[in-house]
């Protein structure tokens, strides 16, 4: 799993009929302190995630795991939306 924050939407009116419905978010993996790096990338959303929230996401096979990305070509989906990240007893990020 790894931290992202959604930066961004994409929309496609051609793709595999298996992707049809499926919510496009542009992300970028962020560090336990909300700070971005590395390069943007797309993922499923299965959970309704917006612009500005962190959030999990699974990758690779894994990311074909849940109930909306079975069997469909996926190599990231967000799995969950952070509401506060707590590291060495120091809260991080806290959902506004």
């Amino acid at each position: 799993m790894l931290i992202s924050q959604v930066i961004g939407t994409t929309v496609s009116t051609i793709k595999e009929p298996t992707l049809e419905g499926c919510k496009l978010l542009i992300l970028r993996q962020t560090d336990v302190d909300g700070e971005p790096f590395g390069k943007p990338y797309v993922a499923v959303d299965t959970l309704d995630a917006g612009i500005g929230d962190l959030v999990l996401t699974a990758h690779g096979s894994s990311g074909r795991q849940t109930s909306l990305t079975q069997n469909r070509p996926v190599d990231a989906v967000i799995m969950a939306v952070i509401d506060h990240l707590s590291v060495l007893g120091e809260v991080t990020y806290r959902k506004e």
